[in-house]
């Protein structure tokens, strides 16, 4: 079997890692693992996982969880600046605080906030906490929003890091089915690389990259 092609770094230097079932990839040049194509649900299927989701607007525990990315921007993008949050979903939380603070925001989501022409667009700063984990095509997408980035902007991503095979195996976190891309400290660090930017971990699970 020819090993594919890492859909972030796009290397052909990948392994197979089966898991419960499951056939994932793990690239040898980025440590970004993803699921097989054989294993995605459709979209109809993965639309009703999220809508079983239960995140409002004004849950002060979901605030707190979405603080840790947010966080970041209240340190570093001074006002008045304008922000989107890439995957708001049905109950856009950070499109709130981020208004509430003050800044100019918009909110994106394909299943739920569907509106182009906000991809065309120049902001700030750009969010997107616990989504890039569901996106097959996480080098377009990103690519996508860097372009949308004004110099100097920054790029807020907030997902669950995979650190070795073995604790991929038992991890929580690989057990949801829409989650088929799992990010590495070193996949975030390439994809910086490429853009000529800088990147910082302030958490375990978020990643900030400067746009010079």
């Amino acid at each position: 079997m020819c090993p594919s092609p890492c859909p972030l770094c796009g290397a052909v230097d990948s392994y197979v890692l089966p898991v419960a079932g499951k056939q994932y990839h793990r690239c040898q040049a980025c440590e970004l693992v993803w699921l097989d194509a054989s294993g995605h649900l459709a979209p109809a299927a993965e639309k009703a996982v999220y809508d079983g989701h239960d995140n409002q607007v004004d849950d002060p525990r979901y605030r707190a969880f979405l603080m840790r990315a947010f966080g970041e921007v209240l340190s570093r993008v001074p006002l008045p600046a304008s922000g989107l949050d890439f995957g708001c979903g049905p109950g856009p939380a950070l499109v709130a605080m981020g208004t509430e603070a003050g800044y100019q925001m918009a909110g994106y989501d394909k299943f739920y906030a569907d509106f182009p022409e906000l991809l065309t667009r120049e902001y700030d700063f750009i969010t997107s906490t616990e989504v890039i984990e569901h996106i097959a095509e996480p080098r377009a997408v990103l690519d996508g929003l860097w372009g949308c980035l004004k110099p100097g902007g920054i790029l807020v991503l907030q997902t669950q890091r995979v650190l070795s095979d073995e604790r991929f195996r038992s991890w929580r976190y690989r057990h949801d089915p829409t989650h088929i891309v799992f990010f590495a400290e070193a996949s975030f660090r390439a994809l910086a690389a490429r853009w000529q930017a800088d990147v910082l971990f302030p958490h375990a699970d978020v990643a900030v990259i400067t746009k010079p």
